[in-house]
């Protein structure tokens, strides 16, 4: 496969994550151990908010009040898009009933997680966007209680137009409480509410961490690591619409790589221009961020044909992939590995973070070989079910008990056996270990 990198990113020495990881599972073991006010001594420490904890209603309409009708209206729009986007998902998800053998039905059921955990980050950006992406998710699945934790700011609390947000979208408690010990709290069911049955949400690296070290008590969306973004573009791309969609998702941060893969050497040159004259266009801290991001992590990858193109972007697997090319179908079918696709120019990775309806919290570093993103389907646990009348137990029975002994699990041999011969105490079976 040809590829030729007119810009390639910087090797990037590995970090050591140990003492990351060691810090949390320290903050984690000490607040599971001191409950409240171990949690309450980091939120100090860490949050450096004394205010109340579990955030009231008279405080989120006072919240509610700060928020301005314009701004009230957009969120209702995109609260609405990503509601109506999840039910149509919910809807895919059918309980089954299938006759295996006569007289033996076995079945699927969906069930929501009872009660789940949502972090919502309110530190250099207040991101209101996830808000509406994890909690509204989680209320059309039919969650029975969703508690939302976000970092409260110093003597000021969340941010009024997150609280609006996750009230909105039917949190049942809002936590002012961040990092680790907002997490610990949701998983330990701290301040009166139910112990989380998954948690959800973007954070910072103690946040990621302290979700990855809880996964098995609990359920988690994914392991989040930084952003990414990829953008396929043959030669009717616009060089300028490529070039902001990669300064749009570089401004996320010094470690969030943006990539473009192209078969145009005229538009590479070009975007390869234009990017750092946008980057120098935005204001502070964006432009900081979009400027290491792309100058570390920035990549143009020049490719033969649409084919080596699609082959380069299902190797990168990227959290969000864009496509501004002809024959959109094409691409449609043939890409495999992606977070969140958006297929031409008239769509773009902002619509989808913020108000299109389709989830944002997606899988990072490649993990979309293996997995999507958060969806209303993440919220469900998808479970089994039998009956059966007695002789439509029987052939089961028999093969259960030839299966188990030749296995070697006696045990499980004679659960069958007792049913054959209490069901049918005149029959002699074979019930020796399969050859």
């Amino acid at each position: 496969m040809s590829r030729e990198y007119l810009k390639k990113a910087d090797e990037v020495p590995a970090s050591s994550a140990q003492d990351v990881r060691q810090t949390v599972l320290s903050i984690l073991d000490d607040i599971e151990q001191g409950r409240e006010e171990a949690a309450l001594r980091y939120a100090s420490k860490f949050d450096r908010y004394e205010g109340p904890t579990v955030v009231t209603k008279d405080a989120i309409a006072e919240a509610a009040s700060k928020v301005s009708q314009k701004l009230k209206d957009d969120i209702r729009f995109a609260h609405d898009n990503v509601r109506r986007f999840a039910e149509r998902q919910l809807a895919t998800l059918g309980d089954v009933e299938y006759e295996i053998v006569p007289g033996f039905v076995a079945g699927q059921k969906s069930i929501p997680v009872r009660a789940a955990g949502a972090y919502v980050p309110g530190g250099r950006y207040s991101h209101v966007a996830s808000a509406i992406m994890t909690v509204t998710t989680a209320k059309v699945a039919g969650c029975e209680h969703i508690t939302v934790c976000s970092p409260p700011r110093p003597d000021a609390g969340v941010n009024p137009a997150i609280l609006y947000t996750a009230d909105l979208c039917g949190a049942d408690t809002i936590l002012a409480m961040g990092g680790v010990q907002g997490v610990a709290a949701m998983a330990f069911g701290l301040f009166g509410t139910p112990p989380a049955d998954i948690l959800v949400g973007p954070g910072n690296q103690f946040v990621a961490e302290a979700k990855r070290a809880l996964f098995g008590r609990v359920g988690i969306d994914m392991f989040a690591g930084p952003t990414d973004s990829l953008i396929l573009a043959d030669a009717s791309a616009d060089a300028d619409v490529v070039a902001a969609d990669l300064v749009g998702q570089a401004e996320h941060g010094y470690n969030s790589p943006v990539w473009l893969v192209t078969d145009d050497r005229r538009l590479a040159e070009t975007v390869m221009d234009l990017v750092p004259k946008m980057i120098a266009d935005l204001p502070e801290p964006n432009r900081d961020s979009a400027t290491k991001a792309w100058e570390t992590l920035g990549e143009i990858i020049l490719c033969s044909d649409r084919e080596a193109m699609a082959a380069t972007s299902d190797e990168y697997a990227p959290e969000h992939l864009t496509v501004q090319a002809g024959d959109l179908d094409w691409w449609l079918n043939r890409l495999k590995c992606y977070g969140s696709l958006f297929l031409g120019e008239e769509t773009t990775v902002a619509y989808g973070d913020k108000a299109s309806g389709t989830n944002h919290v997606l899988p990072t570093s490649g993990a979309a070989k293996y997995t999507g993103g958060l969806s209303v389907h993440k919220y469900m646990k998808i479970v089994t079910w039998q009956r059966a009348t007695r002789e439509g137990s029987r052939p089961v029975a028999e093969a259960t008990a030839r299966i188990s002994r030749l296995e070697g699990m006696e045990g499980h041999a004679r659960t069958a056996d007792i049913r054959l011969r209490k069901y049918f105490p005149k029959d002699n079976f074979d019930l020796s270990a399969a050859e």
